[in-house]
């Protein structure tokens, strides 16, 4: 009876083993998988003129400009393999910041505003040169602020937030037919 124990002992320990073994395996692999959303034939498209997105708005913050282009070059750098060229890209991306708006989205009881929208509109040119695909579109994102703040006490994260939105639709509406 005891070598009975003893063996059926023996099984659990090697089971558990085993098991512990398994679990070790599993959690110490681990699968990446990285998703851009791009739609891109790179055997065709291998390169990406992106030019600079100039501040046409009538009323604007002189940073934002620089903000736009630079997230822009890093959306395509990083989630592409596209080669950045000066000229005659594969993929052709120009335009400029067409609007740049605050205005009154919320009055409180009192008549004064309590709200305020604060919106960017770009308007991009697209050049798919070996798809023969053109257009142009306008993008806007919009974000609001407590009235009773300054807009330049909060100006730099709101046009962060907005860049990061119309890039990102940018982005979606050349390279990642969405």
């Amino acid at each position: 009876m005891d070598s009975t124990r003893n063996s059926t002992a023996r099984r659990r320990c090697r089971w558990m083993a085993a098991t512990a073994l398994c679990l070790t395996v599993l959690c110490g692999c681990a699968v990446s998988y990285k998703f851009t959303g791009t739609n891109i034939d790179y055997a065709v498209i291998k390169s990406m003129q992106l030019d600079k997105i100039a501040n046409r708005a009538p009323y604007g913050w002189a940073p934002m400009e620089a903000m736009l282009n630079n997230k822009l070059q890093d959306l395509y750098a990083n989630q592409t393999r596209l080669r950045m060229v000066k000229r005659n890209g594969d993929l052709h991306v120009a335009g400029e910041i067409t609007a740049y708006d605050q205005f009154n989205k919320a009055i409180s009881a009192d008549g004064y505003s309590s709200q305020v929208q604060l919106r960017m509109t770009v308007n991009i040119r697209f050049e798919n040169r070996k798809g023969n695909v053109q257009w142009e579109r306008q993008f806007s994102a919009t974000t609001q602020y407590d009235a009773s703040q300054s807009l330049a006490s909060v100006q730099e994260g709101l046009v962060q937030e907005l860049v990061n939105d119309i890039s990102d639709q940018i982005f979606n509406a050349t390279v990642a037919d969405w």
